[in-house]
């Protein structure tokens, strides 16, 4: 995603489209590795040092709070964010704590069915979410 389709997600959700607010999201999507706050932070400063570490954390809320990106929250209990917003779930590494995306239509479908026959009574599920914790094999 470029600047000039991050301005459209922000005029959309109603923002306000300003440098710290592209320079946030642009750090998300560029560094594409369920990015922690500070890790966005570090990327931010190399070039644009001015952008406050406050501005940096609320900006992720607000994206979170529109729908613009999500959290995924580490087996290390470390919030990291996510742009990807099709239906996926997370291989996580507990060696090395990388989370990659994973897809898998038949997954989706086998876990949508099981909850449909459960009717688990007085909830409504909006969204499931797996997260596999293991080790990357080099």
């Amino acid at each position: 995603m470029n600047f000039n389709e991050i301005r459209e997600v922000l005029m959309e959700k109603g923002l306000k489209v300003t440098p710290q607010r592209l320079a946030v999201l642009g750090a998300v999507i560029e560094l594409g590795n369920h990015p922690s706050a500070e890790n966005v932070i570090e990327f931010i400063k190399v070039n644009h040092p001015n952008i406050a570490v406050g501005t940096v954390y609320k900006t992720l809320e607000t994206y979170v709070e529109q729908g613009i990106i999500k959290k995924v929250k580490s087996d290390r209990d470390i919030m990291r964010y996510d742009a990807v917003l099709d239906k996926h779930h997370h291989l996580h590494c507990i060696e090395s704590d990388r989370i990659d995306d994973y897809y898998d239509d038949d997954l989706n479908k086998m876990i949508e069915e099981y909850f449909r026959k459960k009717e688990i009574n007085n909830f409504k599920i909006k969204n499931i979410k797996l997260q596999i914790v293991g080790n990357f094999i080099n």
